[in-house]
């Protein structure tokens, strides 16, 4: 089968289209035929030799969707699934024709939902659904998730938002973006541009500040984020594509008696993705939320939409069609 493998770690010249052996089904795997990969910031961070403990030679591709070619009883043959976790980090990814995907790792794709658009969904739907609950949240409660069209800040502000947040926010650093989000309904979406983060914040809430956070961006959207914290609220992080080190005041942690908190997707057990996926689906097949996808690229393209998505900064997800 034709896959993209990563024989070195070196940047976008360690990548290469090849021929490799078909991955084998067993008694707890079963093989997908991909139709279509999302892309991810982590796929670019290995390519770079920015995560340490992956071996190469590696598929990359964190996560896709596709059809069950060898299935069983609970996943017939032609059953639509998308599938992510450790693919393209500890074990072959995405970026291939075929996968072996765990039975406890495979996602059933709802009917309103095409394989393009599910390509996109497992990682970022599923890790803002748990770090809601990771942050504590419920109805009516305030949220922020800056990167009003990145994965994770997208997908929380709609599940927030569906789920029936008292107020959602996110931001943006494109005046661009922030014309496009309005355009979409995404409203109190911060053009940074226009306004200082905190500051606007402070002013959409009348004051009160924020009960949950998720930040998939880190470095000064968290210092920001903490100084608008309500009581008790708590800061979820799942990122750090705008800085890994931060300096913070912890007297502001101390008298909110407020938290930070870290979430990564692989730490979840599959059984808990599982369950994640049922209320996704559940708001999908409702269609109280859309995934929003920015450009599809074929796969023989597929190093350069990995470049896309960090140096394009699309308005939504870049995924891969087989």
């Amino acid at each position: 089968m034709r896959a993209f493998v990563a024989d070195s770690f070196t940047g976008f010249g360690g990548i290469r289209l090849e021929q490799t052996a078909m991955p084998v089904a067993d008694r707890d795997r079963l093989l997908v035929r991909v139709a279509a990969a999302g892309v991810n910031v982590v796929d670019h961070a290995i390519l770079h030799g920015k995560m340490p403990m992956v071996a190469a030679p590696l598929i990359l591709g964190n996560e896709g969707s596709g059809v069950v070619e060898q299935g069983d009883a609970e996943f017939p043959a032609g059953t639509r699934v998308a599938f992510g976790g450790p693919f393209g980090v500890l074990e072959a990814g995405a970026y291939a024709e075929y996968v072996a995907v765990p039975k406890s790792m495979l996602l059933r794709v709802p009917d309103n939902i095409d394989l393009i658009e599910a390509a996109g969904l497992p990682v970022a739907y599923i890790s803002a659904w748990m770090a809601l609950e990771m942050g504590g949240f419920e109805p009516g409660k305030i949220v922020f998730s800056p990167g009003v069209f990145g994965g994770v800040g997208n997908a929380t502000f709609q599940l927030a938002r569906a789920m029936g947040a008292g107020l959602v926010m996110s931001s943006t650093g494109s005046p661009g973006k922030a014309a496009l989000a309005r355009a979409a309904g995404f409203d109190h979406v911060i053009d940074m541009n226009e306004a200082v983060l905190a500051e606007a914040i402070l002013r959409e809430t009348s004051g009160r500040g924020v009960d949950v956070v998720v930040d998939g961006l880190s470095g000064p959207v968290l210092f920001a984020s903490l100084e608008v914290l309500a009581a008790r609220g708590t800061i979820v992080t799942v990122g750090y594509s705008a800085g890994r080190e931060v300096a913070i005041d912890v007297t502001k942690l101390i008298w909110k008696a407020a938290q930070i908190r870290g979430f990564n997707f692989l730490f979840e057990s599959p059984e808990r993705w599982a369950l994640a996926w049922q209320g996704i689906s559940r708001l999908l097949v409702e269609e109280k939320i859309k995934p929003v996808v920015a450009k599809v690229y074929p796969f023989e393209a597929t190093p350069e939409a990995m470049r896309f998505l960090v140096e394009g900064r699309p308005a939504g997800r870049v995924i891969v069609r087989l």
